[in-house]
Parts: C-alpha cells; sequence; structure tokens
C-alpha cells in the first residue's frame, strides 16, 4: 500500500514587486503565479503553497492600446438599477490599487482556496510600504 506525500507548509517569503513600467496584464500573472505557489518544486494545486506579495508603485501600471478609455469595471448595489460603470482611467484616478487588485482575483481560483491566498496580496499607491519586518525581497519579473 501505498502512502500519499502531502507537503508540510514553509514559512512563506515575502517578495516586493515594483509595478512602474509593467504591464498589467504580465504583472498580474506573475502576481498570481506567487500566491499561488506554482514558482515552488512543492507546488500542489489543492493547497495554500504561495508566498505573500507585496506591490508598490501602483499608479504608475501601464496599458496597452485604448483600454484605457474602454476597460469597463462594473460593481452594483444590489439594488434594481444599481449597476455602476467606470472606465480605467477613472478608478485608477480614484482607487489605484483596486486595478492591480481585480486583475490578479479574476486569476486566481474561485472558492475558499482563492479566497485565502487573495489575502497574502498588499498593493500601495507610492513606493511605501509598512511590510518592513517582514524583510521582503525584490522579484525580478523578467
Amino acid at each position: 500500500m501505498k502512502n500519499t506525500f502531502i507537503p508540510s507548509r514553509e514559512n512563506p517569503q515575502w517578495f516586493v514587486i515594483d509595478a512602474e513600467g509593467q504591464k498589467l496584464g504580465r504583472l498580474s500573472t506573475t502576481v498570481a503565479q506567487v500566491l499561488r505557489g506554482k514558482h515552488k518544486a512543492c507546488y500542489t494545486p489543492y493547497l495554500d503553497m504561495g508566498d505573500y506579495v507585496i506591490v508598490i508603485n501602483a499608479e504608475k501600471i501601464e496599458v496597452s492600446g485604448k483600454k484605457e478609455t474602454q476597460k469597463l469595471y462594473r460593481r452594483h448595489s444590489g439594488y434594481p438599477g444599481g449597476l455602476t460603470t467606470e472606465t480605467l482611467k477613472a478608478v485608477r484616478a480614484r482607487i489605484p490599487e483596486r486595478v492591480i487588485e481585480k486583475a490578479v482575483k479574476g486569476m486566481l481560483p474561485k472558492g475558499p482556496l482563492g479566497r485565502q491566498l487573495y489575502t497574502k496580496l498588499k498593493v500601495y499607491k507610492g513606493d511605501a510600504h509598512p511590510h518592513l519586518a517582514q524583510q521582503p525581497e525584490t522579484l525580478n519579473m523578467f
């Protein structure tokens, strides 16, 4: 009888990614893979094996083409006629962190595991963040 190997949870690392000059989609896929733990040899699809990711300079993310005016973000209040639609430009002016958060959240698995992984994402406007005590490493993406 064979036993199934289930990896134990290691101490998660903390990574910092500077979003300045990065494309939204490419940055989001990298962040989602690190949150998921796919960069590790002990990756297990149904376990939280990922690391924490801090994204700084969220307001300086780049998009290509006409996405600035054509990409729409929708939310609903729950009341009849409560649909609110905003362009990427409007969301970026109001809450620049939300652009990256929504892009990464859409790439994570749906359900309890995805919600748990999403809590490990920290996005900040500007280059300051309150996680210096965790001694985060810089993640080189490309």
